[in-house]
């Protein structure tokens, strides 16, 4: 049941960003477009406390449960820069804005994203990590929440291999293209 809350959850995600927008460059609207988009944390609280019910009720902590703290802790750290992401492809898409895809990032400043990336990686563990070990700690029971432990270390993992990753265009650069250096 879960699951699928989690699911619906993201589609709602979507959905209030879409709608936000749709009303706010297409209908003109700005006000009530904004509105809508800040009603994406709201989903992000019903997430939280359908999972805390559930674990409440005596249900075995699962994978299912874990992923709702990866959600909230990607959502949080990540939310603003995805709707920001969605913002620039609407203007492209909608208004006639600049094609977001023309402003790729070589060299220093890709390295700098890269970083930053990382940084708001981190946040997301952080974040995700402290929900999941509120729920173990509100639980009590470490059988039934043994999942959660396991998930922090995989995800903690990830984060490791994140680093290797965005860290090394720092020493070795992404590089122009050639047919993009102008002679």
């Amino acid at each position: 049941m879960i699951g699928y809350f989690i699911i619906g959850c993201e589609i709602a995600f979507w959905v209030f960003v879409f709608a936000g927008l749709s009303v706010r460059y297409l209908l003109g609207m700005k006000r009530i477009g904004i509105g809508l988009l800040m009603a994406t944390p709201v989903i992000d609280l019903l997430l939280l406390v359908a999972t805390v019910m559930d674990l409440q009720r005596g249900a075995t902590a699962s994978m299912i449960h874990g992923i709702a703290a990866v959600y909230i802790g990607v959502s949080i750290a990540y939310g603003h820069q995805m709707i920001a992401w969605a913002d620039r492809y609407f203007l492209y898409w909608f208004k006639g804005g600049e094609n977001p895809r023309s402003n790729k990032l070589y060299g220093r400043e890709h390295a700098s994203r890269e970083r930053s990336g990382w940084f708001r990686h981190l946040l997301a563990w952080a974040i995700g990590s402290a929900f999941l070990l509120a729920m173990i700690w509100w639980i009590g029971d470490a059988e039934r929440t043994a999942v959660f432990n396991n998930l922090i270390r995989v995800w903690g993992l990830i984060l490791g291999i994140d680093f290797l990753i965005s860290f090394s265009y720092s020493l070795w650069p992404r590089k122009v293209p050639a047919r993009n250096v102008k002679h």
